[in-house]
């Protein structure tokens, strides 16, 4: 009996500690801005929602979308794939932005009550680690924002 209970404890303790590894994008908001001399987009997703902006002072009322279903559950997918301590320290695979080859580009995630901010890197041309959720992102403005 004592062994039984054993188990089924420690069966619920590793089934918390499980659910609690994985990043739950509804606790976080993640910006995406990109930018340089002539060119600025900022997309911001939050609670199945994104925002679009191509205005840097603020006084343009960012376009809002409701995101697919679809969409939403993909960007839930590649968001618990993001290790969010690591990604100050990410390695951008080109450096177009250091001559205006491209414009400077950031990921930004507010989780929990903590920041998270993306080391920079060129626009189209985001690290390996972040590649798929940056693209994701970027497909949005395509599909979602026709301006």
């Amino acid at each position: 009996m004592k062994t039984l209970a054993i188990l089924l404890f420690s069966l619920f303790m590793t089934k918390g500690c499980q659910n609690t590894t994985k990043n739950e994008i509804e606790a976080g908001i993640i910006e995406y801005v990109a930018n340089s001399r002539g060119y600025y987009q900022k997309i911001k997703i939050e609670n199945k929602t994104a925002s679009f902006t191509k205005e840097r002072s603020g006084k343009e009322i960012p376009k809002t979308v409701t995101l697919s279903d679809e969409d939403w559950k993909e960007l839930l997918v590649l968001f618990q794939e993001i290790n969010l301590e690591e990604l100050e320290n990410l390695k951008a695979p080109t450096e177009k932005r250091f001559y205006d080859g491209a414009a400077i580009a950031h990921l930004n995630v507010n989780y929990k009550g903590k920041e998270y901010l993306s080391s920079s890197f060129d626009h189209g041309f985001p690290p390996e680690q972040i590649e798929k959720i940056v693209n994701k992102i970027n497909s949005f403005s395509k599909k979602y924002d026709e301006n």
